[in-house]
């Protein structure tokens, strides 16, 4: 399973910087990064894209005060995330 994520931040360098920071703290909670992407046209858009090794691990990590609190330290002013599944075929 995959999870993509999309934030809007203040400030890129910023929310990098403390993304980076936590990259074992997302491995711990069985998220591992696969793609970073910035807007083209917003360069303050982030997507991420996570394989995700179990999903209520997953949704327990987000829900836990901590990751607000680093949202917060980031710049994230809103973001979204959807759990997505392969498809084969059109």
């Amino acid at each position: 399973m995959k999870m993509l994520s999309r934030n809007r931040v203040s400030d890129f360098e910023t929310w990098r910087v403390i993304f980076a920071s936590h990259a074992e703290d997302h491995r711990a909670a069985g998220l591992h990064l696969e793609g970073l992407w910035r807007g083209a046209d917003d360069p303050n858009e982030v997507f991420f894209l996570f394989r995700v090794d179990d999903r209520a691990q997953a949704d327990e990590f987000l829900r836990a005060p901590a990751s607000a609190r680093a949202g917060e330290a980031a710049g994230v002013l809103d973001g979204d995330y959807w759990y997505l599944e392969e498809s084969r075929g059109y």
